[in-house]
């Protein structure tokens, strides 16, 4: 197996639902940061062969194949790259990086893009759920009887109850941690720590105006325990809000895998290693327990502790999530989520993975730290992680 580096890792500042990509389409957002990964480092996007975009909902525009959309809609790809487009949920994206580590390790391709977009402002969640065939019947729902008669209805805010109770998360902890993640993000905002890792992107703001937007949009630093706990109670749950899950976002990421041979060749400098991959599948009723798995699974792999990692992201879909994932491997909290996670940031759900890896890897080369690793749940009850090293 041959050594695999990302060469080039950006995103665009994540966007809030109807906020400043909303006149965008999702081919246009992906295409702009497919763009932008080759130009950082002046690749001849003719040299990529191939592109895999994680995307959750492939519908509508982000239908077909996103990531073949994305090419086509750029500026500088040639027709002659190709694109292909996963689904694991909301691990898509970094599953999208575990398969072009998978390619380019095995030698079968020297250069490969991962990629992310989803565009919740048009396809929010479930979008992919109770169409209509062309015969005007019922499209169907992938939980059907057959599902729900084996595990019951699938329900990701229960699940994040579930996980609260089984570990016994409170309310107020959950609090302190949506909180905390708010202000992380806003401190690295300001400090300019995600400076290096985002695309300014033209939008639009409230009024309409043209804005040039170069900072995530969700993050609300006045976030409190009064604010929190005036939030009314999501159905199915004890104490869960929108307060403490994770918000219907938009955006789209890119990360540039290489083998070192080819890098070497292009004089490049890399960014990090990939150092392992791993994923587990997780008890589909509570579900959203994967990366307690995953972690032990993917640092095995490598022969690694948990000590042995620098920085952590463990993907804030609901604050239980995180907060379980720390009392069942015993992880150090300084560790997770340093800038802040979901909870302020977004989860743009086929996007995450790759917007987390990028996170990641810019904030190694900041700190000057040496690994990282990233997983996410998914729905369904699966997780992806992966392992980065500061090159």
């Amino acid at each position: 197996m041959e050594d695999v580096f990302v060469v080039s890792a950006v995103r665009t500042p994540v966007g809030r639902q109807g906020g400043y990509l909303r006149n965008w389409t999702s081919p246009e957002i992906l295409g702009a940061v497919l763009d932008e990964a080759v130009r950082r480092i002046d690749l001849d996007p003719a040299l990529v062969e191939d592109v895999i975009g994680g995307t959750v909902y492939q519908v509508g525009e982000q239908g077909f194949t996103l990531a073949r959309s994305g090419i086509l809609a750029t500026s500088k790809f040639p027709f002659s790259v190709p694109g292909v487009s996963v689904n694991r949920q909301c691990g898509s994206s970094l599953t999208a990086i575990q398969f072009a580590h998978g390619m380019i390790a095995s030698g079968n391709m020297d250069i490969v893009i991962a990629s992310g977009c989803e565009f919740m402002t048009k396809y929010t969640m479930f979008s992919d759920l109770n169409g209509t065939l062309y015969t005007g019947k019922p499209m169907g729902n992938p939980f059907g009887k057959w599902y729900t008669d084996k595990y019951g209805r699938a329900d990701q805010i229960a699940a994040a109850q579930m996980i609260a109770d089984k570990w016994e998360i409170t309310r107020e902890a959950c609090h302190d941690f949506a909180i905390a993640s708010h202000q992380k993000a806003h401190k690295a905002t300001v400090g300019g720590y995600f400076r290096n890792e985002i695309l300014p992107m033209k939008g639009v703001d409230k009024e309409g105006n043209e804005v040039l937007q170069d900072t995530d949009e969700p993050i609300r630093p006045g976030t409190s325990h009064e604010t929190l706990n005036a939030l009314k109670v999501l159905p199915n749950t004890k104490w869960i809000t929108v307060g403490i899950s994770s918000t219907i976002t938009d955006g789209a990421s890119a990360v540039v895998l290489m083998s070192e041979k080819r890098m070497k060749e292009l004089k490049l400098t890399p960014l990090a290693r990939v150092v392992a991959n791993a994923v587990i599948g997780s008890e589909p009723q509570i579900m959203l327990t994967g990366p307690i798995y995953a972690t032990p699974k993917v640092l095995g792999k490598a022969g690694m502790k948990m000590g042995d990692i620098d920085i952590f992201e463990i993907n804030e879909a609901f604050a239980p999530i995180p907060l379980a994932w720390v009392k069942e491997l015993k992880a150090d909290p300084e560790k997770l989520n340093v800038n802040g996670g979901a909870l302020a940031l977004g989860h743009p759900v086929g996007n995450s993975g790759c917007r987390l890896s990028v996170t990641a890897i810019h904030e190694l080369q900041r700190r000057k730290a040496r690994y990282a690793l990233v997983s996410l749940c998914t729905g369904g009850g699966m997780a992806p992680a992966t392992i980065f090293e500061r090159a």
